[in-house]
Parts: C-alpha cells; sequence; structure tokens
C-alpha cells in the first residue's frame, strides 16, 4: 500500500538507511505473537529448544575469569505484518565476548559481539531487533561488518568496545577508543543524554552501545565528578561532526545535581540534571537547550519512581512524562521530521513531542516477576503496550517473554504515510534466553 504513494519515496529511503536505529521507534517492530507456530519453525526451533534446555536443566556454572567474559542470548520471535514491516518469524543470536585486563595504571577493554538473524522475510522498510543495535550517531572507527546480508539470514560482527583507560591516581582517569558514556538522569526518556540512548521500548537493555570517543574524568571528591568527552562522528548521510561536552555532578543536600555543556554535532548546548527524594518517591528530571539552526531547542523529561513492599514482595512503579522540541507535534510532521539531522543521527527515542512512559513490575517469587511498559504518544494519541515476564533460572541464567501491542491510526494516506508513532506496530511476542558465563 506504501508503494502506491510518491511521496512515500523519501520514507522508504530514509527507513532503508543503515544509520536508523530510530527507525526501529517507527514501531519497535522487532519482538513477537503466535507461540505455538514459532516454537513449531524448524527455523527456530533447534536454537530455542538447545538454550532453554540448557538453562533450565544444566547446573550454574561458575567460570568467570578476570580476562574473559561470555554473554549468549536467544530471541525467537514473530512480529505481525504491517505497512511498514514485512512481518514473520525470525530467531536473533548474540554472542559477546569480553575482556577487561589490567596492567598496572593501565586498563583495556574489548568487547566483541556476533550477531546472527535468521528470519523469514527480509524487512527493509523497519530495522528488526539485530538491526538496531550498532550505534546510530555514525561511529568513527569502522569497528562493525556484514558477514552475510540475504533474504533469510543477517549476520554481522563487530567490536563494541575497544578503548584503553590510565588511572595515574584516584582521581584522575584518561580514556580513548570506543566506550559506553551515559549522562542520563531519568530512566527510560532521555533527551539530556547526548551519547545513544537506549530505545525506551527495548527489553534488553542489558549493554548500552559504545562511542568513540576521548575522556577525561577528574573527581574532586567521593560524591562529585567531572567529565569531558570530545566524540567525532561520520556517516555518509551528514559528513563528518564534532562533540565536545564537559559535565559536572555533584551532590547537594540529598540531591543529585549535574550539568552539561558544549558542542553537540555542532550545536551549542546546555543540560541540566536533577534527582532525589521527596515524599518518599525518587524524582528525576533532566533538560538540554539547544541552538539549531538559529533556532532555540528545549528538551526535558521529569518522572517519579516508587518501590513498594506489597504482600511481601517488591512493586516498582514508574511514571515519565517528555517534551522534545525536535519531536514532531503531529503525524503530520512526521515526513519532515524522518528528513532531520537528529533522526538521521538517532538522536530521538520517540517520535512525538509529548510522550509518557509507564512501568509496573512486581516481584512474583523470588524468582519469577512481570512488568508492562506503556509508552503513549500525546499528540497523535497512539500507543504502545509492552507486558513480559522474567525467571532466574541460575545465577548466570534468566528466561524472559512478553508482547507488543501497538493501538492507533493505522490507516497511511499520501499526505501522512505515518498515521501515528504506533498504531502500525500491530503485534508481537518475543522469547529470551539469555546465559553469562
Amino acid at each position: 500500500m506504501l508503494a502506491g504513494f510518491p511521496a512515500l519515496a523519501p520514507l522508504r529511503r530514509l527507513l532503508a538507511a543503515p544509520l536508523l536505529p530510530a527507525a526501529r521507534l517507527l514501531l519497535a517492530a522487532r519482538l513477537l505473537p503466535a507461540a505455538s507456530r514459532l516454537l513449531a519453525t524448524p527455523l527456530v526451533l533447534l536454537p530455542t529448544a538447545t538454550i532453554l534446555a540448557v538453562l533450565l536443566a544444566a547446573p550454574s556454572a561458575h567460570a568467570q575469569t578476570n580476562w574473559f567474559t561470555c554473554y549468549y542470548q536467544n530471541v525467537p520471535l514473530w512480529s505481525e505484518k504491517t505497512e511498514l514491516s514485512a512481518g514473520g518469524l525470525s530467531d536473533f543470536n548474540r554472542f559477546r565476548l569480553t575482556s577487561e585486563p589490567t596492567f598496572g595504571q593501565f586498563s583495556i577493554e574489548i568487547a566483541y559481539e556476533q550477531l546472527l538473524t535468521f528470519r523469514q522475510h527480509k524487512n527493509d522498510l523497519v530495522p528488526g531487533i539485530g538491526d538496531g543495535i550498532e550505534p546510530g550517531g555514525g561511529e568513527w572507527l569502522d569497528l562493525q561488518w556484514t558477514i552475510v546480508d540475504e533474504e533469510h539470514v543477517l549476520w554481522r560482527h563487530r567490536l563494541d568496545r575497544l578503548n584503553i583507560t590510565w588511572r595515574p591516581n584516584r582521581r584522575l582517569e584518561f580514556s580513548a577508543g570506543r566506550q559506553a558514556v551515559s549522562w542520563a538522569t531519568t530512566l527510560f526518556l532521555t533527551p539530556a543524554d547526548p551519547f545513544t540512548p537506549f530505545d525506551p521500548a527495548d527489553p534488553f537493555r542489558v549493554f548500552r552501545a559504545g562511542v568513540d570517543a576521548l575522556r577525561a574524568r577528574v573527581y574532586p571528591n567521593a560524591l562529585s565528578e567531572i567529565d569531558v568527552v570530545v566524540r567525532p562522528t561520520k556517516s555518509d548521510f551528514l559528513g563528518e561532526e564534532m562533540t565536545a561536552l564537559a559535565r559536572g555532578l555533584t551532590a547537594w543536600k540529598g540531591w543529585e545535581v549535574s550539568g552539561w555543556g558544549g558542542s553537540l554535532y555542532g550545536d551549542t548546548s546546555g543540560a541540566f540534571g536533577l534527582a532525589g527524594d521527596l515524599a518518599g518517591m525518587a524524582v528525576r528530571g533532566e533538560g538540554v537547550v539547544r541552538r539549531v539552526d538559529e533556532n532555540t531547542v528545549f528538551r526535558g523529561s521529569i518522572g517519579i519512581d516508587r518501590q513498594l513492599n506489597v504482600n511481601g514482595k517488591d512493586l516498582f512503579l514508574l511514571l515519565e512524562y517528555q517534551h522534545d522540541g525536535l519531536a514532531a507535534a503531529s503525524a503530520e510532521e512526521y515526513l519532515d521530521l524522518f528528513r532531520t539531522d537528529p533522526f538521521i543521527r538517532g538522536e530521538l527515542q520517540v517520535l512525538g513531542r509529548n510522550e509518557t512512559a509507564v512501568q509496573a513490575s512486581y516481584q512474583l517469587h523470588p524468582l519469577w516477576g512481570i512488568s508492562a511498559m506503556w509508552l503513549w504518544n500525546l499528540n497523535d494519541r497512539s500507543t504502545l503496550i509492552g507486558p513480559s515476564f522474567s525467571h532466574s533460572a541460575s545465577d548466570e541464567a534468566t528466561v524472559s517473554g512478553g508482547a507488543f501491542f501497538g493501538f492507533g491510526d493505522d490507516e497511511p494516506t499520501e499526505g501522512r504515510p505515518l498515521p501515528s508513532e504506533y498504531g502500525l506496530a500491530g503485534a508481537t511476542l518475543w522469547v529470551s534466553a539469555s546465559l553469562f558465563f
């Protein structure tokens, strides 16, 4: 149906671009329904059955060393066919080998990954779960490669960490290379985090994507930190860009207070963050003011969360609201939004100018938990709902599963190719088994 609208040609090209992990935010169309069909399909039956057998039947492994840590994840999934995704069955596999040796004042961090996806259909418009893991800002170092990209197989590998750190004393730390950097204060919607923010709908937030940067940290005291990051980026779409930011963080009367400023992709920017306790609830907020194309833009979020004890079990509740001046105020603005530099870089976690995130999780048993996530676009009124469960099979193994359901306007037109952010998400189901060893 999309092919029938000439105005959709730019959208099709943008969504097929390799540097768009934010395109999966168009629906988070990467996870699954129809468990019976899934488990009965030869494509995904063998790896699923194998790892579940290992996780649920094998004794706990304790082969942790100072040199190497391994992580393996298997995610069979099914997604509903929509106007933006071919949907169907797929099976995502992730193997990660990490080493962090220390030599006196120096340490090296290396993380190598193999990402293998078997799929029923090749999704040319909306990336799948294995497509959006790589950093979206256009990293400077060429440390990711594609081995196979065919109709039913996508096989990639990369170095997600490759950095060296020098700690001359307890107050100074210098690092260079691909590394994880996070300046977020809020938990889900983090507009003031300038480095590869998580997708708020992503259920697998184990590893933050690394960025190529030079970093210097100073610790004036136990409760304060000064952090300076210089990050070059490059991409086929935007060319070479430079980010240079400095951040300060300290504690004041029981509150964590932070702020950063500098040049973000060449834009003069300044941000603040605040977190503390108020009436028994954790209150978090962050915001950034940025000069973009002669306009001053504000992006900010505020949230509250609290952990309660219900029948002797932990109940965690969270509510966050975000206003994003870089995002779209209506569905009619989505096509223009897809052409903007922040979207192409992957800076936008969500598409709506005003959005809320709600999460609730409950500990049914020391080894079992349930949770639910709700994203609501207040501008186009669409929503994404994601219930899930998790089971701790051992100290090193976890089995989880869940679903995503999108609700909202799902009728594209030539002038409004994406009628709502989540309306075309359809229904998806997923199961995950992960193992550290």
